[in-house]
């Protein structure tokens, strides 16, 4: 299969509409061609492109910044002498400075088909500031490597923030391609938008179920490591906005479903299972230990859950992480009622709202976690009829059915 970087530098008939244009290129570490050739050499190496500028989104073009509100700062990149943006440092929305730079601006970011997945917003402000300026906007599209499974409760009016681009579920099945489609239609955009579609992508075939076995997993953030942490991502990151430890400071972040010193890991998953047996199907849960060297918890010994979404154990149908995290939250409360689980810190520069509400695009989760009276039917009926109104919402953006 060919992902939209590999189709435009192979067809010369693709990249016509780009002569005599200045292009610029969002893009971060994942952005290679299939032979592991960075985007912006491989477009820089191509005689009938101009590269004019880069930009890179939370983390950096380089991807080398940690943690969430870590700001990268614009340079000169070394080898082209272009200016390189950064759409997370001063500003997040593109200036009309920036957007001087060039004609056509080439989006090739990997993203993890998550709401909250900040590339997701960066495409929308990059679609806003293109419709103002009068500019072109090209997804080279990549895989969404959590397939098609949509789940989670839409995000409520007023609470759009940097990690809710407007009303979507936490898991939104699509690809960047397919999702700017929807938001040039939503926002009722007047912009010159393109998708270079993928050739051969099977959302619906395993074992990769939307990564396919022919590409190497290239983090698209430093920790988001494997293709097991982006099937789970849309549950774990809601640890973000938790006292619990996501696993930040270890070799597999956000692949836990939680750490932390003083809960018992073991105890919790038992009442995982007494409680809302259903939602654990489709993956592997089991106990572990570790000691994180920096972030929550930093150089203490906790206890907690691994979860397993991959080789014998990954049903791609069945698994359900934001359910299975809302869980252990659940798990958590009834176990110890007083235990301070929710985070209240600045998150992605939104300082009047609990973290794990942002997170969520409004309370439900945090509501339903912390009544005691709550049934596992109560969450599923928040959620169901939102994930069927996505799903019809959608079909007609999809380009690979």
């Amino acid at each position: 299969m060919k992902f939209g970087i590999d189709r435009l530098l192979a067809d010369p008939e693709l990249r016509k509409p780009l002569a005599g244009k200045r292009v610029a290129l969002v893009a971060h570490p994942a952005s290679l061609t299939e032979d592991l050739v960075h985007s912006l050499d491989a477009l820089a190496a191509c005689p009938d492109i101009r590269v004019t500028s880069a930009f890179g989104p939370q983390h950096g073009l380089k991807g080398d910044k940690q943690d969430n509100m870590v700001e990268t700062v614009d340079e000169i990149d070394p080898v082209y002498g272009i200016p390189v943006f950064s759409l997370y440092g001063e500003v997040r929305r593109p200036t009309g400075q920036m957007m001087s730079t060039a004609d056509v601006f080439l989006f090739d970011l990997q993203d993890l088909g998550c709401r909250i997945y900040t590339f997701v917003t960066t495409l929308l402000y990059l679609l806003e500031a293109a419709a103002e300026q009068g500019k072109a906007v090209w997804v080279l599209d990549r895989p969404n490597p959590a397939g098609r499974p949509i789940e989670g409760t839409t995000l409520l009016p007023g609470q759009e923030s940097f990690v809710g681009a407007g009303p979507m579920p936490m898991r939104h099945g699509l690809t960047l391609g397919e999702m700017g489609a929807w938001f040039v239609d939503h926002f009722k955009l007047d912009v010159d938008y393109h998708v270079i579609a993928m050739e051969g992508w099977q959302p619906e075939s395993g074992p990769g179920f939307g990564w396919p076995d022919s590409r190497l997993w290239i983090n698209p953030s430093p920790n988001a490591a494997n293709l097991n942490m982006a099937r789970a991502y849309a549950g774990t990151v809601m640890l973000e906005g938790t006292t619990l430890s996501e696993g930040r400071g270890t070799t597999r972040p956000l692949e836990v479903l939680f750490g932390a010193p003083d809960v018992d890991a073991k105890a919790v998953l038992a009442e995982m299972r007494r409680f809302a047996p259903q939602w654990l199907a489709g993956c592997a849960i089991r106990e572990c230990w570790f000691e994180p060297t920096f972030h929550k918890h930093a150089k203490t010994l906790c206890n907690g859950l691994m979860i397993h979404a991959e080789g014998r154990f990954y049903d791609h149908h069945a698994f359900r992480p934001w359910r299975i995290q809302a869980l252990a939250f659940k798990a958590i409360r009834t176990l110890q009622p007083d235990y301070p689980i929710w985070r209240d810190f600045p998150y992605e520069y939104e300082f009047d709202r609990l973290a794990i509400d942002v997170i969520n695009g409004g309370p439900a989760l945090r509501e339903w976690v912390d009544d005691p009276s709550a049934k596992p039917g109560d969450f599923d009926a928040l959620a169901a009829a939102d994930e069927t109104h996505w799903a019809g919402e959608i079909e007609p953006f999809l380009l690979y059915p």
